[in-house]
């Protein structure tokens, strides 16, 4: 007799068949084969487990997202995960915790100064002007391409009230004098640690070291749930107020499916409503609903095991490029890991020397032209992208090496989908193409 367990035994023993069916491994021809810059890299569990979910057709936050949130936060050493639909909503949630009432006289307000950079991706700085805040925008190292630290204690303000950073394409950036300056004036630190999933610095994971942490989980990233996005945060309170913001703006905690979990449900009196008020159609934010499903969250947690062997590869495909490079350094400036730091490699960063005789658009035009894939560092300089004319920011010292960035620095790929033979037909094409243009 079957049985519903058998059934499913049945479904997810066809679906691992499924998987070395229709995605099995292909030979990478040189020239023809694409060498792309990221990409999800997933096996027969991964698929599994997105079935299994989907047989539950539990399709808002249940089972799989408990465990990962659970798992993920033991792995960074954090007290709580929160997940949500995307690394930038995860930004948003972030910052917007901030502003929240409930912090009292800690609270961002309106016109309030957030410091970073403007060398990034636009959903670092976006939360910044949604919630009406102004971003105070520093300059970067060429070579880290993280903050210039030199400038932190020129950018503070009567109004500044925070710190807003990514670690750049894994690197981290120097936590220790961003951390130090921020408890001098009593600023909160998040990090956007969207690129740096299993970096170290000082032995530490990046993540756990703001007073709130973000991560995507894009295909393009570290590990992948199609899409998705977490809020890392050691504090109880900042836990709340990012749930609320994630979950409607509700004053109520309890998880989806369930009731009670304050024991009051009856009991509140909140604003101007009446006594008894049900606590769950309590509103104490402005809110979203940035939840994700458990679909998602069930590939989370087979490609978490993954993780570790992910950063292993990361590290592994960077080095291999640098050493490959290396002799190229008259032409070319090669990223350099921050001093007390361990990246999880999510690029290899690339400017071209103002004195080479090529600029980036032929080399990246060559490589192109190879099947080797090119990104540029995000938005470049942001202040200078259309989306921000007429936004109100400040800047401190100049942007120079953040304009030099805009128009000579690029990146290849080293994400675990790329083999050895593809990283060293990359090597090939940078000399040969550095060979024809002295």
């Amino acid at each position: 007799m079957l049985t519903n367990q058998s059934l499913r035994d049945q479904i997810l023993s066809l679906v691992a068949l499924y998987h070395k069916k229709t995605f099995a491994n292909y030979d990478f021809a040189p020239g023809e084969s694409p060498v792309p810059v990221s990409g999800r890299v997933f096996d027969s569990d991964d698929l599994k487990h997105l079935v299994d979910s989907s047989l539950d057709f539990w399709l808002t936050t249940g089972r799989y997202a408990e465990q990962f949130e659970r798992e993920f936060a033991a792995f960074l050493g954090v007290r709580h995960a929160l997940l949500c639909n995307s690394g930038s909503s995860a930004n948003l949630l972030a910052l917007t915790a901030l502003t929240s009432e409930k912090l009292q006289d800690r609270r961002l307000k309106p016109g309030d100064e957030v410091i970073t950079v403007a060398a990034g991706f636009p959903t670092t700085v976006n939360p910044i002007f949604q919630n009406n805040l102004i971003p105070v925008f520093l300059d970067i190292e060429l070579g880290t391409y993280n903050v210039d630290v030199s400038h932190l204690e020129e950018a503070v303000s009567p109004r500044t009230r925070a710190i807003v950073l990514a670690h750049t394409l894994g690197n981290p950036f120097n936590l220790d004098a961003v951390l130090e300056m921020a408890q001098r004036h009593n600023l909160w630190v998040i990090e956007d640690n969207c690129d740096a999933l299993g970096s170290l610095y000082r032995g530490r994971r990046t993540g756990s070291f703001g007073d709130l942490a973000t991560v995507s989980f894009y295909p393009a990233h570290h590990i992948t749930m199609g899409e998705g996005g977490c809020v890392l945060t050691n504090a109880p309170r900042l836990k709340t107020l990012v749930e609320s913001f994630r979950d409607w703006g509700r004053d109520c905690w309890c998880d989806p499916g369930r009731d009670n979990t304050c024991g009051r449900r009856f009991e509140w009196q909140l604003g101007e409503l009446p006594q008894g008020y049900d606590h769950k159609y309590i509103y104490s934010h402005i809110g979203y609903n940035l939840k994700l499903t458990d679909m998602q969250a069930a590939v989370g947690v087979s490609q978490l095991k993954k993780l570790p062997a992910f950063i292993e590869k990361r590290k592994h495909n960077w080095q291999r490029l640098y050493d490959g490079l290396k002799s190229l350094e008259e032409f070319l400036i090669l990223p350099i890991p921050t001093e007390g730091s361990d990246p999880s490699w999510f690029g290899f960063l690339i400017t071209v020397k103002p004195n080479a005789p090529f600029s980036r658009g032929q080399l990246i035009q060559f490589l192109e032209s190879r099947k080797i894939a090119t990104r540029l560092l995000f938005g470049g300089n942001l202040v200078r992208q259309p989306a921000y004319r007429g936004t109100q920011y400040r800047v401190v010292g100049n942007l120079a090496n953040t304009d030099t960035v805009m128009s000579q620095t690029f990146w290849v790929g080293v994400y675990p989908g790329l083999t050895d033979e593809m990283i060293d037909y990359m090597i090939e094409n940078f000399h040969e193409f550095c060979r024809q243009e002295k």
